[in-house]
């Protein structure tokens, strides 16, 4: 049963205030690393119950006066048509999504920086669009043994060969459409550069996860450990933080392992470093903003499950690894979490074995489970949630809110004139359906109504579904997780 456990406007006050203390410590300049998403940060909402997905965005909002945003890219990755996972989208097309999004908050972006530049005829053309568009574009190179060789990379051969960013504004939000854009080594060429300029200027990052004053083994950290299973990240004590001030900080292999190198180069930079451990960089309040900590604890752990099942998809379409997969499976046998938990999954597995065909089953916020079978005109993915909204609506299960009228034409079309050979209607064609036939159907009309109320219920199926049908339960906000199998035999799966 879903209950809110995260106070979302607490946190968006008390993270803009620590944002604020950081810029006036490092005399009214801070290069601020986003690790994470900005815009849809649907994992931290699945794991802290009452975080919406643009929080981050909304906060950065509140300082847009003060902040202007430089966006990352690896070279690397614009020349071999790097893809987001969650997206589909390549790269170069997610930068200007970004610069598009974060527009249309009112925030300015000041420049696009190439990293690890290397000039190819992709990285070239990708360069040309965006300065043609009117978007400043800067170069900064790869530096050899980087980031070990800190003499070498705190001189003028190392960080001084980087063309430096123009920026204006007290706030400079360093982010990128993915990992490995080399976000943090972009801040601290801009303090080498400002040093040298008898500019002060400091460097942190905007953390979310794990959250550092919560335990090592909470579930919303071992979540966070369960959706990086792929980077193998480990979460882990903060031994700088433990030595330095004698009490414990979550923190993970990455950051811990970086961190002497960081401080030597801030140390060959500035001459100190102002930081005594990998988690005072963070700027990170989420922990201070759980009320319900068993209510956290429950979505976390159903977010672990989720993690294990799309690993298990991912490996059936030849995405994942053996190792990725044990890890989960070792996270929940430590934290003592079984699948059979959710109920979802049980109850969708029960339908397809009485039915002895693909089946859904969906438990409503309020703890109602709601199940779909496939027939003549309905995948069970559409017939769950066709039931599911009319469980919700008060309205009889017999009772049909899609008029023939309109189901019919729809599909005669899909057969006749678009070529497919599956009559049975998808999730978005059956939503397109039913808002046609509540234009005059009052009944169809209050099923439309509760669609809402469907945001964070969860869904399981027992095969995998098509990306359309994934695609529209993501954006009802359903949480889902199908079976590793395929509902036919065929290779080729669009």
């Amino acid at each position: 049963m879903y209950r809110i456990g995260f106070d979302n406007n607490k946190y968006l006050k008390l993270q803009s205030e620590k944002i604020k203390e950081r810029i006036s410590q490092f005399g009214g300049k801070l290069y601020l690393e986003f690790g994470g998403k900005l815009f849809d940060d649907y994992h931290a909402s699945r794991v802290l119950p009452g975080f919406e997905p643009d929080s981050k965005i909304r906060m950065l909002a509140e300082l847009k006066d003060q902040a202007e945003i430089i966006i990352a890219v690896n070279s690397a990755d614009i020349e071999k048509n790097k893809v987001r996972g969650d997206l589909g989208i390549t790269y170069d097309l997610d930068v200007l999504r970004l610069i598009d999004a974060f527009r249309g908050f009112g925030l300015y972006v000041g420049s696009v920086v190439l990293t690890r530049y290397d000039s190819t005829s992709s990285v070239e053309n990708f360069k040309n669009k965006l300065e043609a568009l009117g978007i400043k574009v800067y170069k900064h190179y790869a530096i050899n043994n980087y980031p070990y060789d800190v003499d070498y990379i705190v001189s003028d051969e190392g960080y001084g060969k980087n063309e430096y960013i123009e920026t204006e504004r007290s706030l400079v939000v360093v982010t990128a459409p993915g990992p490995g854009s080399g976000k943090m080594a972009t801040c601290l060429s801009q303090i080498y550069h400002d040093h040298k300029k008898g500019v002060d200027a400091g460097y942190a990052k905007f953390e979310t996860f794990p959250i550092w004053n919560i335990p090592l083994s909470h579930p919303v950290n071992v979540a966070y450990e369960a959706a990086t299973a792929d980077l193998n990240d480990i979460n882990m004590i903060d031994p700088f933080h433990l030595e330095a001030y004698g009490t414990t900080a979550v923190n993970y292999n990455r950051d811990v392992e970086i961190f002497p190198v960081l401080r030597a180069m801030y140390e060959g930079i500035m001459g100190v470093c102002p930081y005594k451990s990998p988690t005072d960089m963070g700027v990170n309040m989420a922990g201070n903003c759980i009320f319900d900590d068993e209510a956290v604890r429950e979505s976390a752990n159903n977010e672990i499950i989720r993690r294990y099942y799309h690993a298990l998809c991912q490996q059936r379409k030849g995405n994942a690894c053996d190792e990725e997969i044990n890890k989960i499976k070792l996270l929940m046998n430590q934290s003592g979490i079984n699948a059979k938990e959710r109920e979802c999954i049980q109850a969708a597995l029960d339908k397809a074995e009485a039915t002895g065909a693909p089946a859904a089953a969906i438990e409503l916020c309020d703890g109602r489970i709601v199940t779909g079978k496939t027939s003549s005109l309905l995948g069970a993915s559409s017939a769950v949630l066709v039931n599911a909204i009319k469980e919700i609506a008060g309205i009889d299960k017999d009772i049909d809110i899609i008029s023939h009228e309109v189901l019919e034409p729809v599909q005669k079309l899909k057969i006749e004139n678009l070529g497919n050979h599956n009559p049975r209607l998808h999730t978005d064609e059956v939503l397109i359906a039913l808002a046609i036939t509540a234009a005059t159907d009052e009944t169809a009309k209050r099923a439309m109504n509760a669609l809402k109320e469907l945001k964070n219920a969860e869904l399981h199926s027992s095969v995998i579904l098509s990306p359309v049908d994934v695609a529209t339960f993501r954006k009802l906000g359903v949480h889902l997780t199908c079976e590793p199998v395929y509902q036919t035999k065929k290779l080729f799966h669009g």
